[in-house]
């Protein structure tokens, strides 16, 4: 609710703990690989593939300027799509779908391991998803539709 009502210093931060939590859940020790059942048909029913959806992320985590986050979300027709946002924007704020998984794109993400090296920080990232916890949320905006 406060996501959705809040505004200046109260919305920058309920939004990023909801962002950061919600981003730190979204990583794994024993992540990685793709996903399978409901979500991987989901994902190639929207991208072709699995490798079409990963290059759409990357993309999108890669080309974003500045500050943000780039998320995989749910549409009300349970298709997907890659979406990102801006500063402590997401898109449970801007109506952009339900949020799977998120990837933290600030250079405070990054930059004690990668410097200024995004792409390096967002292929190790791909070793760490945790598919439980985005399978988990599909799973669970799925049954809400029904």
């Amino acid at each position: 609710d406060m996501i959705l009502r809040a505004e200046g210093g109260i919305f920058n931060c309920a939004a990023q703990t909801f962002n950061h939590s919600f981003f730190w859940n979204s990583l794994s020790p024993n992540g990685g690989g793709e996903p399978s059942g409901p979500l991987a048909d989901a994902l190639n029913a929207s991208f072709g593939d699995f490798e079409s959806f990963k290059a759409e992320f990357s993309a999108v985590a890669g080309g974003h300027f500045g500050s943000g986050w780039a998320w995989l979300v749910a549409n009300e027709d349970g298709s997907l799509a890659v979406v990102g946002t801006h500063d402590a924007s997401n898109p449970v704020r801007e109506g952009l779908g339900q949020p799977l998984l998120t990837v933290d794109v600030w250079e405070h993400a990054y930059y004690i391991d990668y410097r200024n090296d995004r792409g390096s920080y967002l292929s190790a990232v791909w070793n760490l998803v945790n598919w439980d916890f985005a399978s988990s949320n599909y799973e669970s905006c799925s049954s809400e539709g029904k």
